[in-house]
């Protein structure tokens, strides 16, 4: 008897889980044809298969909005129930968002990160930073005072041949100072880049009481990153309407832009109204914008992003499912709801299951050994509990002292992924044939590739004038 692998596949048989990692041909030809006719009988979805021509539809140059309304929460809100579809402001938010409910917010915070060097010469170089290297941490890079090293995408590199770059700094505090950059070394098409300079004298005060960060240099002279497909230069309005109203951690080089809706009315509305406003950190890289170039899923690659959650969001949202199971045979229309509010926080949230359940395998795994893989959601062994998992991710905290879960995630969602926190998402309408769009489909249409449902929601959207992309329009989808 011959066996090879075929294929992963994770599948539930007479509502028991049966997974496998590689399932084995044999060269019996009726064993085959009857595993054949079951896979096809369950309808099974190989994400890695999916094509991507499928989530195209024609967006209008016209459509993608450039600019923001002037009061962030007058924008549109499409409402996506269980295959209805009606239309909302998203100031009317509060009102769709059962007492009770939990929130969850991604408060990362752009920073300024486009720099742009001019050479003795006169030519410009511009030098993108996309994550920091040395010190790997954020808090740490942000506040090193004489160099520290990025990975970054370099403009016109040829015009920048060999030595160093430099830039004089003209501080918010009247302060100045030299920052200069050099090459050390380079990732695929990204560079690492080191960055140094000198602390300046004060009239006032000795240097080491006003020590200068690399986080002041980039707010002093860097530009804020806005998308390339507003095809326009940023402006000084985009710091705070590139911004959301809770941003707290710097990081990003693109705003979680789901939440760009939100002001503190709507915030203080879900507090009145006894919903659990909760954060947690993903700082968006610029892979947010890498188009999908492959035919099939399976050839393109995920970006990692950075991951911070605060140990008691993770006990906030086991409790939260633990009551919510506990009334599900009350379940109706005013059930609390677990909502995420835009695709970074869907990603951080679904992540968390998966390092669970790597903590029940390996519970004194490092924080590198619980990054989540692109494809790990559809391979096997996902036989544990979501609360279990997220009582995994509490105990290995507090055994290690950590106040916060720190890790990355290339986690891919697409049809077919099982979604296992998230019940209600809000979130923009996303660009043709992306990820984003794939993880909206996952959501709206579970395992069918015909997409009928998300489909019919961006056909609404552009029949009834709602403005696409980072500044436009919003939905809330409820599951």
């Amino acid at each position: 008897m011959t066996i090879c692998p075929i294929f992963a596949l994770q599948a539930q048989v007479l509502g028991v889980n049966f997974m496998a990692n590689e399932i084995y041909f044999v060269t019996l030809r009726p064993f085959f044809y009857t595993l054949s006719n079951t896979l096809y009988s369950l309808n099974m979805i190989n994400p890695r298969e999916i094509q991507i021509r499928d989530y195209n539809y024609e967006l209008p140059e016209e459509r993608i909005a450039r600019y923001p309304l002037a009061q962030r929460d007058q924008s549109k809100l499409l409402v996506w129930r269980n295959g209805t579809i009606g239309q909302k402001h998203f100031y009317d938010l509060p009102e769709l968002i059962p007492a009770g409910s939990m929130i969850v917010f991604n408060n990362t915070k752009v920073i300024q990160a486009r720099l742009h060097f001019h050479k003795p010469t006169g030519g410009l170089v511009e030098v993108f930073c996309l994550e920091p290297e040395q010190p790997k941490d954020y808090q740490q890079n942000f506040a090193a005072e004489h160099e520290c090293v990025w990975t970054c995408l370099v403009g016109n590199s040829k015009k920048w041949k060999e030595g160093s770059l430099s830039m004089e700094v003209a501080l918010k505090d009247g302060r100045r100072t030299t920052l200069y950059c050099e090459r050390a070394g380079a990732l695929g098409a990204s560079q690492q880049i080191r960055f140094y300079w000198e602390q300046p004298a004060s009239a006032n005060e000795p240097v080491e009481n006003q020590p200068v960060s690399f986080a002041q240099i980039l707010d002093a002279i860097g530009e804020l990153p806005i998308p390339p497909y507003l095809n326009r230069a940023t402006e000084e309005s985009d710091k705070e309407t590139y911004q959301t109203v809770y941003s707290r951690i710097k990081g990003s080089v693109a705003a979680p832009t789901a939440g760009l809706h939100y002001t503190e009315r709507e915030l203080s509305a879900l507090r009145d109204k006894g919903v659990d406003l909760q954060y947690l950190t993903l700082h968006v890289g610029a892979g947010t914008f890498k188009p999908v170039k492959s035919e099939t899923i399976e050839g393109h690659d995920m970006h990692t992003e950075f991951i911070s959650v605060p140990r008691s969001v993770i006990e906030a949202i086991l409790q939260f499912k633990l009551r919510v199971a506990a009334d599900a045979p009350l379940a109706n229309t005013e059930t609390p709801r677990f909502v995420a509010t835009g695709t970074t926080s869907v990603r951080t949230l679904e992540s968390l299951y998966y390092i669970g359940e790597k903590l029940q395998k390996n519970p004194q795994a490092h924080a590198e050994e619980l990054v989540v893989g692109q494809w790990e959601p559809y391979d096997i062994g996902h036989d544990i509990t979501l609360t279990d998992a997220l009582r995994n991710i509490i105990g290995y905290l507090d055994a290690t002292g950590q106040e916060n879960l720190v890790t990355a995630t290339q986690i891919l969602i697409a049809p077919g992924f099982p979604y296992r926190v998230v019940d209600t998402i809000v979130t923009n309408f996303h660009m043709p044939q992306s990820t984003l769009l794939l993880l909206v489909s996952a959501f709206v249409d579970g395992e069918s590739l015909a997409g009928e449902n998300w489909h019919s929601i961006y056909r609404y959207a552009l029949e009834h004038d709602f403005r696409f992309l980072s500044y436009g329009d919003s939905s809330i989808l409820f599951r």
